[in-house]
């Protein structure tokens, strides 16, 4: 398989077709919409975000970031592999390139945000030695966020 994870611009055109995929597919998991977390890409903090995008073939089939949240921790956001080219290890080849630059930034814990209307990503998570806490940040009162993290 010709694959490459590459670390990418936030602007990068891939990147936002691949979170356009991400927003329709949520909009159909959640009735509510506030139940939905995007990235605010007109927040000028977006450029302290780190963007990774997988390519199978050169085509765009994943993608997932981590934003610091304070001096040991960042915050997985934005996370998806195209239904298509799921169960092919592109989640984890995408996982752990994040939590590798959450290292090198001298970030020991990795947050993030789900719910139950997407299992499959609570299963893939719990796999990956993620554990539920309580509800963090901007998802406190949201009754139907699940709140996870890693000690990297």
């Amino acid at each position: 398989m010709d694959r490459e994870i590459v670390q990418v611009a936030h602007d990068n055109k891939d990147l936002h077709e691949l979170i356009r995929k991400l927003d329709e597919d949520l909009a159909e998991r959640y009735s509510n919409p506030d139940e939905v977390f995007a990235v605010d890409f007109s927040d000028p903090k977006v450029k302290d975000m780190i963007f990774i995008v997988a390519y199978i073939h050169g085509t765009p089939v994943g993608c997932g970031a981590i934003r610091p949240l304070d001096e040991s921790t960042v915050e997985l956001k934005r996370f998806n592999v195209d239904p298509s080219c799921r169960r092919q290890g592109i989640a984890g080849a995408v996982l752990s390139a994040l939590e590798d630059r959450a290292i090198a930034m001298n970030r020991r814990i990795m947050r993030l945000e789900a719910g139950a209307p997407q299992p499959e990503a609570l299963r893939f998570y719990a796999s990956k030695g993620y554990y539920e806490i309580d509800r963090f940040g901007e998802y406190t009162d949201c009754e139907s966020s699940l709140c996870y993290e890693k000690v990297l």
